[in-house]
């Protein structure tokens, strides 16, 4: 699109956005930097995010990093071209002691502006970058040093909000020569393309997808020609090819190994493919060049139903959104089929130039991208294989109450533990279902949450006699202590536990908890999203009263005096003191 027609589309997006509520991200720069505020926001208004960009002033990083703390994300572009007037052909002439004395200042400047930001949820801080002045110099010279040693002093003073952004990565996608017009920057300081700033947007973009709970969840693949070359029904267990041994079956070797990444990583790892079973069955677990193994999928459709219904039901197996799924298949009819029939689901096709595959689906798996990774990420396969086990034992019980019981769940609590801060933080970007107002937090978020006296972070683990659920609870309670009352800013818990009652037994404990804290009233809010309806009731449940109605939005109130513990004797309680 050129700049002209993204503006365009860019204020239809606006319009139609109108009444959400917005996410303000603001641009600190020593350049002109104009052109990004428009495609940023087209980029994300298009993902349904009502983003708002604005500019701080022309190089005035220092000043405004103070000025604009509270936007939901910060993004510095703070360029070495232009810290001191003409530095990119100046550098080399000046003394070793001339630039020591410039790095010591631009390192406490930086200091100084991230300490002004250390509250703000999300900053995402441009590495410095000597590539668009200084890539012809074979030899290393003073931009590389100055850029190398700012380099270092970010990655040492990082805080848990800031992430580092390897814009060399951008220039290289857009080519040095694309990336800038020395006509602009002489004439007006503007440095980057708009080419440039396509390309940004859309590498940044995974991060605010994520920040914004966004974060796609499930890699599901047909198997005939997206994991291995060739038809299992046709060419036969010894006929089909995912062999680095040959050129095509190298193609798909490489892609399982992207797979493991991402399973690894905590992505979940699918199968949907009209076959026989037993025969896909025994190329995952018998063929020798086979890389992907039935421990790393956590959910398979094997069958010779449509898949429009296959990944229905994996959805519903999950217990998660369609939106989550990311599906990948090599027939343009079935691809057809299932975008038309779930728009939600995003759909990839296998390149008609194989050679081409393994690079589209690199491209894709920023989808997947998660600003916090925690310890369970790794275990998130086992944990839905537990699961399964679970659902194939509920149908030996007479009622679910039985089945409960026999479960011998067990919740452990902590309170203001700082050790859980990219789980929780995790939790709130992922969560969506049982969500109560799908609130979403940066790591920063969180711990700044724990170190306030005026908040308390309440979560739980569980686990069953099949295996551990992991942390899958979060409760954020404001206090006010000089009026007594308490505010439930966060309340959620993963889809994992969603169906045990264990909510109940969580808010049992968190009353109690304020309770003791001298609080004598909890205010809530409910606020409607497209995916948490079946926990619109849930305050009503508990015992709140319903004090005002607005469209999408319930408040309530509870006197802690009138509330009623909910009964929940099959499942045990731990209080881990705070750590």
């Amino acid at each position: 699109m050129k700049y002209s027609e993204i503006l365009e589309a860019n204020n239809e997006l606006e319009k139609s956005l109108r009444g959400k509520e917005k996410y303000n991200i603001t641009v600190l720069s020593n350049i002109v930097t104009y052109q990004l505020n428009e495609i940023l926001e087209y980029c994300l208004r298009k993902e349904n995010i009502n983003a708002n960009v604005q500019s701080g002033n022309y190089n005035n990083i220092p000043q405004d990093s103070n000025e604009f703390k509270d936007s939901n994300l910060m993004i510095i572009f703070w360029e070495l071209s232009d810290i001191i007037d003409g530095l990119y052909y100046k550098a080399n002439t000046m003394s070793d002691n001339e630039v020591d004395s410039l790095v010591l200042q631009i390192k406490s400047a930086i200091d100084f502006v991230l300490m002004n930001l250390r509250d703000t949820p999300l900053i995402l801080f441009n590495k410095f970058s000597s590539l668009l002045f200084n890539h012809r110099n074979i030899k290393s010279n003073n931009i590389d040093k100055i850029c190398k040693e700012l380099n270092a002093h970010l990655g040492q003073i990082a805080l848990p909000n800031v992430i580092l952004i390897d814009i060399d990565k951008v220039i290289a996608e857009t080519s040095i020569e694309k990336s800038v017009d020395f006509r602009y920057y002489y004439s007006s300081k503007v440095l980057y393309t708009v080419d440039f700033y396509r390309n940004y947007a859309e590498f940044v973009k995974p991060i605010i997808l994520s920040a914004n709970g966004k974060t796609k969840k499930v890699l599901i693949f047909d198997c005939d020609n997206t994991l291995w070359k060739g038809i299992l029904g046709e060419d036969g267990f010894d006929g089909i090819e995912m062999s680095h041994t040959t050129d095509k079956g190298a193609i798909f070797q490489e892609v399982q190994y992207l797979a493991l990444e991402l399973n690894k990583r905590g992505g979940i790892l699918g199968l949907c493919s009209k076959n026989n079973p037993q025969d896909v069955d025994k190329v995952i677990t018998q063929h020798p060049d086979m890389v992907i193994r039935d421990k790393h999928i956590a959910t398979k459709r094997v069958n010779w139903n449509d898949k429009v219904s296959n990944l229905k039901e994996i959805a519903k197996e999950l217990n998660i959104g369609l939106d989550s799924l990311v599906f990948v298949e090599d027939s343009s009819f079935e691809v057809n089929y299932v975008r038309e029939q779930l728009p939600q689901v995003t759909v990839l096709q296998v390149p008609e130039q194989l050679h081409q595959y393994r690079e589209m689906l690199r491209d894709h798996m920023a989808l997947f991208y998660v600003i916090s990774e925690s310890e369970e990420d790794a275990k998130r396969s086992e944990m839905y294989k537990a699961q399964k086990w679970r659902e194939s034992e509920q149908s030996k019980f007479r009622n679910l109450e039985d089945y409960l019981e026999s479960l011998d769940l067990q919740i452990t609590l902590y309170v203001d533990n700082i050790s859980f801060v990219p789980r929780i933080s995790q939790l709130t970007q992922k969560t969506n279902q049982f969500n109560l107002t799908t609130k979403r937090c940066t790591e920063m978020d969180i711990k700044n949450y724990i170190e306030s006296d005026s908040h308390k972070v309440f979560a739980f683990e569980a686990k069953d006699k099949y295996g551990s659920y992991g942390l899958t609870g979060l409760c954020i309670v404001k206090l006010d202590r000089k009026l007594s009352t308490a505010e439930v800013d966060t309340l959620l818990m993963s889809c994992r536990v969603i169906g045990r009652n264990i909510e109940y037994a969580f808010f049992n404990f968190i009353i109690d908890y304020l309770n003791k804290l001298g609080m004598k009233t909890v205010n809530a809010e409910y606020r409607k999203s497209s995916k948490n309806i079946q926990v619109e009731n849930l305050y009503e449940n508990l015992g709140f009263h319903l004090i005002l109605r607005n469209e999408g939005v319930k408040n309530y109130a509870l006197k802690l005096i009138d509330y009623k513990p909910q009964k929940s004797d099959y499942i045990g309680v731990i209080h881990e003191k705070k750590s």
